[in-house]
Parts: C-alpha cells; structure tokens; sequence
C-alpha cells in the first residue's frame, strides 16, 4: 500500500502528514469541456441566457469551487491558495459547440494545488450546464483533467494533449 499514501498500513484511510515538507511555489493547471448545442454557445456569446451573464458567473464559481475544495474532497489539506485564474476558449467541432473552460491555482506551502484546479474546472462546467441547461439539457461535460503542475519534490509534470 505504499504508493497510496491516503492509507494506513491497516487500510484506513487518512489525511496525509505534510508537516516535514518544505513549503515551495506550487502551480496546477486543469482544464475540461462541457458540449453543447451551436445556439446554446450562441445564447451565451450574445448574454441572452434568462439566468444571466454565464462567463462572469462561471469565472466566480471556478474561485469558490478551488477555494472550498477541501470541504468536498476528504483528504484534501486546506491551503492558502495566492491566486485562481480562470480563462475561457470556445469553438465548434463537428455539430457541438463548446466551451473549454481552463483553471490555474497557486499558492506557496507544503503540498500542491492539483485538486483546488480540477475542484475549480468541475464547478465552472457544472455552473455552465445549470445556468444553460433550460435552453440545451443535452449538454454533456467531458474531459476534465490536470494539464500542467509545478513545484514541491515531484518538480514539474505536464500532459502531452493529443
């Protein structure tokens, strides 16, 4: 059970101890898609969407979900995270539309931001799926996943997209 460190050697599970660690800049960069029908992306890009402005909800809602990840994942340490930013990119391929939504979270401590950055991306998409789902109930949220990280002992990693 070595390598799933969120165990005891009973198997129970448990927070892990990062008082020895070092605290270094860390860095974490997710990123996820929610499909959606061409009018829908077009309700969103003209802000005709009944319930609002979607980006500028979806922007705060990616902030609250990095910044309460620990709440809703149970071994996730509580950190001070010094930054959460949220970028949008949207297109078409084939007959769905989408939009990406890009979330990247950094702090300085003992362990890494990877989850508040996937935590953000996950309530960015499910707020776009809730605020449009009246006009499009057959969107689908697809290919959330960490794209980039930097810093503490493993250094930095990131994914060769296809």
């Amino acid at each position: 059970m070595s390598e799933f460190t969120h165990f005891t050697d009973k198997g129970r599970a448990r927070m892990v101890d990062v008082s020895e660690k070092a605290e270094t800049e860390r860095v974490a960069t997710a990123r996820g898609r929610i499909l959606m029908n061409t009018e829908t992306l077009e309700k969103i890009k003209e802000g005709i969407i009944k319930k609002g402005n979607v980006l500028a909800v979806t922007d705060v809602a990616a902030v609250m979900g990095a910044k309460r990840t620990p709440d809703i994942i149970p071994m996730c340490h509580p950190i001070g995270l010094t930054s959460v930013d949220v970028d949008f990119e949207d297109g078409i391929v084939g007959d769905n539309a989408y939009i990406d939504v890009i979330v990247t979270t950094r702090c300085v401590g003992k362990t890494g931001v990877e989850m508040e950055a996937l935590t953000g991306v996950a309530t960015a998409l499910l707020t776009i799926y809730d605020m449009c789902k009246s006009a499009d109930r057959g969107m689908t949220i697809t290919d959330i996943r960490l794209v980039e990280k930097k810093g503490g002992r493993s250094g930095h990693w990131r994914r060769e997209e296809r």
